[in-house]
């Protein structure tokens, strides 16, 4: 198995497994709306990979078996972020097929160490139960706030 950043030379790569990372995530999408986000993935990471996204892929004789992404964003700091950079963690995803053999785990060593040289103050994700083993053995703990995690959906259908 080989691990390496992404590069531009990795997007059809990208976009394949975000593609089936989705489908397995969400279950059945409607043929149109798949067909949106697979028309806008060659763009965005055209425009995002390794300026404000990382991304670390896992390959075993050419076929990109898993990958994990880290988006940077960059907010005011403040006593948590004094430098205002955190990390989220997106897309963990590994192929059926070569799954149960530390794939993630190895790109999830990669994403942090990333974290790390960009001097991110602290990385963050939302993980499923079957993800949450992963997450806790390479140093995740679960976020105890007085906040709220909630979220506003704009309806496009009136705009």
């Amino acid at each position: 198995m080989q691990f390496v950043k992404a590069d531009k030379g990795s997007i059809n790569d990208l976009i394949r497994l975000r593609l089936e990372y989705l489908l397995e995530d969400y279950g059945e999408i409607p043929k149109d709306r798949l067909d949106l986000i697979a028309g806008s993935l060659p763009d965005y990471f055209r425009k995002h990979l390794n300026d404000d996204l990382f991304a670390f892929i896992g390959s075993e004789n050419g076929t990109a078996a898993g990958c994990a992404m880290l988006y940077v964003s960059e907010k005011p700091a403040n006593p948590s972020f004094i430098n205002g950079r955190t990390g989220s963690v997106l897309n963990v995803y590994t192929r059926p097929q070569f799954r149960r053999r530390g794939i993630a785990r190895e790109l999830m060593k990669m994403l942090l160490a990333e974290a790390e040289r960009l001097g991110l103050d602290y990385v963050e994700l939302k993980s499923t139960d079957v993800g949450q083993p992963l997450y806790r053995s390479v140093g995740f703990e679960d976020a105890v706030s007085k906040y709220h995690n909630m979220k506003y959906v704009i309806d496009k259908r009136n705009l």
